[in-house]
């Protein structure tokens, strides 16, 4: 099956992109396609352009730029076709009903990729990658996914998984030819291998949360009673305008949200309505719409009023997040100080003058400490969460097969469990996966990757 999709984003720009792939992709190209030369897409050698018009049944839509791709050398490994075109929404589309028209599919999300796959260009873990790339949002983040997409995670898997081939081989080779003059499988070697397969295991695991927050960002949750500088931290946080600022109480009703870049860290931040006892409906929806958003934040910054003592109000915001991840942003520090700075001796605490955005430059060495990050400490690699329960799972069977085989249990059993080990690791990096897992995977992809 052949089949196409426009792999530019739908906005007005410079250039759109169609792509089609599948054996019948360079003759659907000579049914749209007019160089000036009179030569035709099926006749051009692969990694090559040519310039013309994008005329289906002479009716000219556009000129542009087509490119030859030539299987098995393609990103997907069939035959592939890219037209880049005017960027414009309705020309593009125009063009690709016209693709459709002469007998191509509309590709799924992630058909290509999926396709460079299930050909053998790409292992399910740096097709994974791909899309990691396209979502990237600090160099942490794409440093790992050009990492994975290198085949990192792979090759770890591959590592651990020969280990494991090494155990199953003595212990086949004994097992299987008791009457041959082969030296005894040893326990000791046995349990050191599958030890440093564990620890491999542990190692890759480890990295997951970490990996998770610069990937996802952090979801970080303004708090305070009203009138302490909650929209006014936010605007200077962001450094523009997007929270309303008043010196009446409660201007904030509902919750406001902003991605705040950190170096390799995001968090996304919102302003949540001031923590009181509400006076009316709608003030009550949004105080309970900040105790939610303070409930699910990874991080709080719970805000006071450096000019003001302590109140009750105040005690029930630290009640709101004492599990949290916090940090203390004592804001008015350019008035005279009442607050009692001693209450939070043992907590990250930030001064700020949130109307002039003084102080607030601290917040990315605090954001990394509340996290407990090293600024500049990224993992390598980051698993995503297929790819980490992959590993919990041959974690579980590589742990009960050393513990058997310290315990003097039968072979066959660590041999079982050893096998099971190998399994997990190989349904990692899509040597044995079943279809379902990799509709899956492909499914989080946009369409036209």
């Amino acid at each position: 099956m052949t089949v196409a999709a426009i792999s530019t984003p739908a906005a007005v720009g410079g250039i759109a992109m169609i792509r089609i792939s599948g054996e019948s992709a360079l003759k659907i190209a000579d049914e749209i396609f007019v160089s000036p030369s009179g030569k035709k897409p099926s006749q051009m050698a692969g990694y090559t352009c040519a310039y013309g018009e994008i005329a289906p049944g002479g009716n000219r839509l556009d000129d542009g730029i087509l490119t030859v791709f030539r299987s098995p050398k393609s990103y997907t490994g069939e035959d592939v076709v890219e037209i880049s075109c005017h960027g414009g929404i309705y020309v593009s589309r125009k063009i690709l009903r016209e693709i459709l028209r002469l007998g191509a599919e509309p590709a799924g999300p992630g058909e290509f990729t999926k396709r460079a796959f299930l050909n053998g260009k790409l292992s399910l873990t740096q097709a994974e990658a791909v899309m990691d790339i396209v979502s990237a949002e600090g160099d942490a983040a794409l440093s790992s996914a050009n990492l994975m997409r290198e085949g990192a995670i792979y090759k770890k898997a591959r590592e651990i998984s020969k280990k494991l081939v090494e155990v199953l081989s003595s212990l086949a080779a004994w097992t299987d030819y008791p009457d041959e003059d082969l030296p005894e499988a040893e326990p000791e070697k046995i349990t050191g291998k599958l030890a440093e397969c564990r620890e491999a295991l542990k190692k890759l695991i480890s990295g997951y949360d970490e990996g998770l927050i610069f990937k996802e960002g952090v979801p970080c949750a303004i708090v305070g009673r009203p009138n302490v500088g909650k929209s006014t931290l936010m605007n200077a946080l962001l450094g523009y305008e997007r929270s309303i600022v008043t010196d009446e109480a409660g201007t904030t009703r509902d919750v406001i949200e902003e991605r705040l870049r950190l170096g390799d860290l995001i968090l996304k931040l919102s302003d949540t309505a001031g923590l009181r006892e509400a006076k009316s409906e709608a003030e009550r929806q949004g105080v309970r719409l900040s105790e939610k958003s303070a409930e699910r934040a990874s991080l709080v910054l719970a805000v006071f009023d450096g000019s003001r003592e302590l109140s009750p109000e105040d005690m029930e915001v630290l009640k709101i997040c004492e599990n949290k991840r916090r940090i203390i942003v004592i804001n008015k520090v350019d008035l005279p100080q009442k607050i009692d700075k001693e209450y939070f001796k043992d907590e990250i605490i930030l001064e700020v003058e949130a109307k002039t955005g003084r102080g607030v430059e601290k917040i990315k060495a605090a954001a990394y400490e509340a996290l407990g990050l090293e600024q500049g400490g990224a993992p390598e690699v980051y698993a995503n969460e297929r790819q980490k329960l992959c590993c919990e799972r041959a974690l579980k069977f590589v742990s009960e097969a050393e513990e058997a085989a310290l315990r003097g249990e039968t072979l066959d059993a660590v041999t079982v469990l050893a096998d099971e080990a190998a399994g997990a690791l190989l349904e990692l990096s899509g040597e044995r996966v079943t279809e379902a897992v990799v509709e899956d995977v492909f499914s989080r992809f946009c369409v036209g990757k």
